[in-house]
């Protein structure tokens, strides 16, 4: 809970000077509004799936549901353009996620904030891809919503920890910093793309990292090379190949 805050908050930080110098993000104050909301239900969900599961069995389902839903509402519900290999990419990173729970332990509680969470990544995702399109320039959606999800981040968490938080400031802010600069280039990279193209796609290529994920446990931790993690590995591939080539 503290680490999350800290990078949210440093996020805001890092940030908050360029304010003055972006335009005010006119026409999107109630996408950005909706989407600190729904990233706050995020952050909640998420910690409670990991409360009640190991990281490799809720992670999975919660980033593999993501892509999923982001495509049923920007494809199906808000008529987005997309070609028959972008869906099947979508569809195969999304099978290629929840593949790698397939015979872990997952409580019903713990499926259910998984879930939840997968459903908030969707909803954030979709809310930002139009507030980015909407603003009057991308930079503006950025810096504007980084700041706010830092401000509410932050303060959600203090609430919650009835102040807790603020005594591992002192020992933690070195990777708060770190961490909050990252997501700034992540994230930030991600919103740029969703203000250039189709959001469907570009939700599920976000999902390759999980490549990542999985060659750190094999490498860094020693953790096994089983049949279904190197299927998962080439489906996750072979998707964002289908998604690139469509």
């Amino acid at each position: 809970m503290s680490a999350r805050a800290l990078t949210d908050g440093s996020s805001a930080l890092i940030l908050l000077p360029a304010l003055p110098f972006v335009s005010p993000p006119a026409g999107a104050y109630w996408w950005l509004a909706a989407s600190t909301v729904a990233y706050l239900i995020y952050l909640y969900a998420l910690i409670r799936a990991f409360e009640q599961a190991d990281l490799s069995a809720a992670y999975p389902v919660l980033r593999g549901t993501a892509p999923l839903l982001t495509a049923v509402v920007t494809i199906g519900l808000l008529g987005e353009p997309v070609r028959a290999a972008q869906v099947a990419g979508i569809a195969l990173i999304g099978a290629a996620m929840l593949l790698l729970v397939v015979g872990r332990h997952l409580g019903r509680g713990a499926l259910g904030w998984s879930l939840l969470t997968g459903c908030t990544i969707a909803l954030y995702t979709v809310i930002d891809a139009h507030g980015v399109r909407a603003a009057p320039a991308t930079a503006s959606y950025i810096v504007w919503l980084f700041v706010a999800m830092g401000v509410g981040v932050t303060a959600m968490f203090a609430i919650v920890s009835r102040g807790r938080i603020i005594a591992s400031v002192g020992t933690q802010w070195r990777a708060g910093v770190v961490a909050g600069a990252l997501s700034i280039v992540t994230y930030g990279a991600a919103l740029t793309a969703f203000a250039l193209g189709p959001t469907a796609p570009l939700a599920a290529l976000r999902e390759t990292g999980m490549v990542t994920a999985l060659l750190i446990g094999v490498f860094a931790l020693g953790e096994r090379v089983t049949v279904q993690r190197a299927g998962a590995v080439a489906a996750i591939l072979g998707g964002a190949a289908l998604i690139l080539a469509g």
